[in-house]
This record gives C-alpha cells, sequence and structure tokens, in this order.
C-alpha cells in the first residue's frame, strides 16, 4: 500500500509507470479472481485504492493545487489562477447578450405502430 506522501515526492513519469503497473496488476488479480485462483480477495479493493491515489496526485498537479506539509500539519494551498468573466466567454464563444432569440417549431411526433394482432379492417385497409 502506498502513503500519498509518497506518491507526491515522485516525478511524472514515475507516477504513470506506478499507475501502469498497478493497473495491470488489478487486472490479473481480476482475473485471478474470475478463475476461483485468488485467495484474498482484499487485495483487490487495496489496489483500486492505490490506483485512486495516484490519479488524485496527478490531478492536483493537473490543477496546481500545491500541498505542504508542516510538523504534521496538512495545509491545503490552491494556486489561484484567474477565470475569465461570463462577460469575456461568452465574448470568445461569439455569443451576442443582445441578439434575438428565434424559437423553432417541435415537430409532431409521429404515431407508432401498435404491437399484436391486426384487425380484419386493418388488414382491409393495408390491401
Amino acid at each position: 500500500m502506498m502513503k500519498v506522501d509518497e506518491l507526491r515526492v515522485l516525478e511524472a513519469d514515475e507516477l504513470s509507470g506506478r499507475l501502469k503497473t498497478s493497473r495491470r496488476e488489478l487486472y490479473e488479480l481480476r482475473f485471478k479472481h474470475a478463475v476461483g485462483q485468488l485467495e484474498n480477495s482484499s487485495q483487490i479493493k487495496k489496489v483500486r485504492h492505490d490506483i485512486a491515489r495516484i490519479m488524485t496526485v496527478i490531478s492536483e498537479r493537473e490543477l496546481g493545487i500545491v500541498i505542504e506539509r508542516h510538523e504534521d500539519e496538512v495545509v491545503v494551498e490552491p494556486e489561484v489562477k484567474p477565470t475569465p468573466t461570463k462577460a469575456a466567454r461568452d465574448k470568445d464563444e461569439g455569443f451576442e447578450a443582445d441578439a434575438p432569440v428565434f424559437e423553432v417549431p417541435a415537430a409532431e411526433p409521429e404515431e407508432k405502430p401498435k404491437r399484436g394482432r391486426r384487425t380484419k379492417s386493418e388488414k382491409e385497409k393495408e390491401s
């Protein structure tokens, strides 16, 4: 079982390597479980948790969240990135706030064919 602190000091390529090996191990454990060769099925849960820990550290790095430890105290300091305002996003997407809104009428739903036996009158209509 890996600890998160151990994972946070690893390089990105080393983390992806551990993720790959953990996923391979999970595959092998599931295969053994399906065949009936796995004696301790709790190993599957442990490997799944290891994969989740690795993916959490990778996500933290992608989001720019910096975790620092100060003498048994964990301080979470997210790196603040400026987010564009709604007006700036709308401008980038070509959205005009004052543009007229056109409503398209909904098409009438077609009648579904009925299931089951047809009556004599329905058969006569088809012919």
